[in-house]
């Protein structure tokens, strides 16, 4: 069987890892959030979505289906207020929140002196201060059910640098030291907050930064040339290490970095 048939979505019945928790997936409409919000819903978890599309929620409603019904919320993460009122409604939709999982980015290439303020100001401000926005929304939720997890999702960029990715290469290093920062903080209310860093996936977001937007090519050789396993990773690959950090699995895992990156960024 070829990896790629392996690494197919697999859409069984209900598993009961996260029965009982209350999940919201900022960014959560597409790519490594959608693929999260399915397989949460798949171990019992209920899911609410926050997105700043209403028409890509639509769609990951409706793709979710055969996992289950997932709430879902328009907001932007760069907006304060609306990350406020969506996070108060998924928590009173879910009955409170015990995991929290930050999707939303942005990115693109480009060297730094070509980099205009405006540029750097608006991705700093979706992959760093949403982050934050949501999670501070979200804290009293979890604080009041008495603890849970937050999983942010960083970079391969955050550990290992990439050429014309300044930007985003210290934005996501920045979420990495948030979270670790942030697990300190909330230690005392059973909070746990770990990183996950992904390696390059085949997602939207991956798909916007190549030239021409394919998966073929010179560009996208030089890509998968990085990885010591020579490919992609998955957007399942992803989620399932999500999903470990959200479980009770890891319990006993905080303020940690979770390489997710096909080992690109030891190799």
């Amino acid at each position: 069987m070829a990896i790629d048939e392996k690494l197919t979505r697999i859409d069984g019945p209900a598993g009961g890892r996260l029965r009982g928790r209350r999940i919201l997936l900022a960014g959560g409409a597409a790519g490594i959030g959608l693929e999260t919000a399915r397989a949460a819903l798949q171990e019992g978890a209920a899911v609410a979505l926050i997105d700043r599309r209403p028409d890509a929620l639509a769609s990951a409603k409706e793709a979710l289906q055969p996992a289950g019904e997932a709430i879902c919320l328009t907001a932007d993460v760069t907006d304060a207020d609306a990350v406020e009122r969506a996070v108060s409604a998924a928590a009173e939709a879910l009955d409170g929140i015990d995991g929290l999982v930050n999707c939303a980015a942005i990115d693109f290439i480009k060297p730094l002196v070509e980099t205009s303020l405006s540029e750097w100001q608006a991705l700093m401000t979706v992959n760093l201060t949403g982050p934050m926005l949501v999670c501070r929304a979200a804290i009293p939720a979890m604080t009041a059910a008495g603890g849970g997890a937050i999983v942010n999702i960083a970079s391969g960029a955050a550990l290992m640098p990439l050429e014309g990715r300044t930007a985003y290469c210290a934005s996501k290093a920045g979420l990495v030291m948030f979270g670790k920062a942030l697990a300190i903080e909330l230690a005392v209310h059973r909070i746990r907050v770990n990183s996950v860093c992904p390696g390059a996936v085949d997602t939207e977001l991956y798909r916007s930064v190549l030239k021409g937007g394919g998966k073929e090519g010179p560009e996208a050789a030089a890509i998968r040339a990085r990885y010591l396993l020579k490919r992609l990773g998955t957007t399942v690959e992803v989620a399932a290490a999500i999903l470990f950090l959200l479980s009770e699995e890891a319990s006993f895992v905080t303020g940690t970095t979770l390489a997710v990156d096909g080992g690109r960024s030891f190799h």
